[in-house]
């Protein structure tokens, strides 16, 4: 019987260099997108495929992460107060009662693998979600919120066998990913298929497709020892993608691609996006959005 996915590990030990000097003071993770930070969306994410405890591997100077999924008594009882019932339902109770937000520090940034093996003594020997806190992947509009990732979830559910969300990508930017090898097997979306490799940021003439990692994952435990027997590589980062290859030839290792559209929401273009996507999904702003492109000068 293959077990569920009760985790979530989100490492947000991150600098968010690339989106300075916005988070020289405010973590990358709690800039909004669109009506809420983008950890929020994320966390909401998770949830809505069935993570019952999400782990923030976290680091000193990061508290306010936490805090934002914490009671905030004062402001909370100013607005119950004040009357403003619907401004309190955004802020109040953030997390349903049976989700637990766990936090363990990451002592030091030496990359993705380490920040995952820094939450293995609370994994309890079970399969379990990873997901990078400034990706946004926005579902299309006809269908349920957070489809993709609760797809997922249901794709481990179904095989046992370790998912990777892949995003089919431009020829002209393979090179900025790292690339599923499906050995030339053709995919359809929410169709979860057998990975022959992974490369990682190839040259254009050379990608084995054009299928990107985007950085939603549910792996078994065993991934965590293959993590312990890493090696680390430039800069001394430990990666997840070797751990990766080493579950690809024990126990193999699917690819699950998804047709929402993803934004990286760590770097300024792909957090612009992402507002601009989401609050063009909102009646309230969609059409003042659509006057401003019409009139502003570029």
């Amino acid at each position: 019987m293959v077990m569920k996915i009760k985790r979530a590990v989100i490492p947000v030990a991150g600098l968010g260099t690339r989106m300075l000097p916005a988070t020289k003071a405010i973590p990358k993770e709690l800039l909004p997108v669109y009506d809420r930070p983008i950890i929020e969306h994320v966390v909401s994410e998770a949830i809505a495929g069935g993570v019952t405890e999400i782990i923030l591997v976290t680091r000193s100077g990061k508290e306010a992460i936490e805090n934002h999924f914490d009671a905030h008594y004062e402001l909370e009882h100013r607005l119950e107060k004040k009357g403003k019932e619907t401004i309190l339902g955004t802020v109040k109770n953030i997390i349903p009662d049976h989700v637990k937000i766990t936090s363990i520090r990451q002592a030091d940034a030496l990359g993705l693998g380490h920040a995952v093996l820094c939450a293995k003594h609370l994994l309890n020997n079970e399969p379990f979600a990873v997901m990078l806190p400034d990706v946004l992947v926005l579902d299309q509009a006809s269908r349920n919120k957070n489809y993709s990732f609760s797809a997922l979830v249901s794709a481990w559910n179904e095989t046992g066998i370790g998912q990777i969300m892949v995003e089919c990508v431009g020829a002209e930017t393979v090179e900025n990913y790292g690339i599923a090898d499906l050995n030339g097997e053709l995919t359809q979306t929410f169709e979860s298929v057998a990975i022959k490799g992974l490369v990682e940021k190839p040259v254009k003439e050379y990608a084995p497709s054009n299928l990107a990692v985007l950085g939603r994952y549910i792996l078994p435990y065993k991934v965590l020892d293959f993590l312990e027997n890493t090696t680390a590589g430039v800069g001394g980062e430990i990666q997840l993608t070797d751990a990766l290859h080493e579950l690809l030839e024990h126990d193999g290792l699917n690819a699950f691609e998804t047709d929402a559209t993803i934004f990286d929401c760590g770097s300024k273009k792909g957090y612009l996006g992402a507002n601009l996507a989401v609050g063009m999904r909102d009646a309230k702003t969609a059409k003042y959005l659509q006057n401003l492109f019409s009139t502003i000068e570029c």
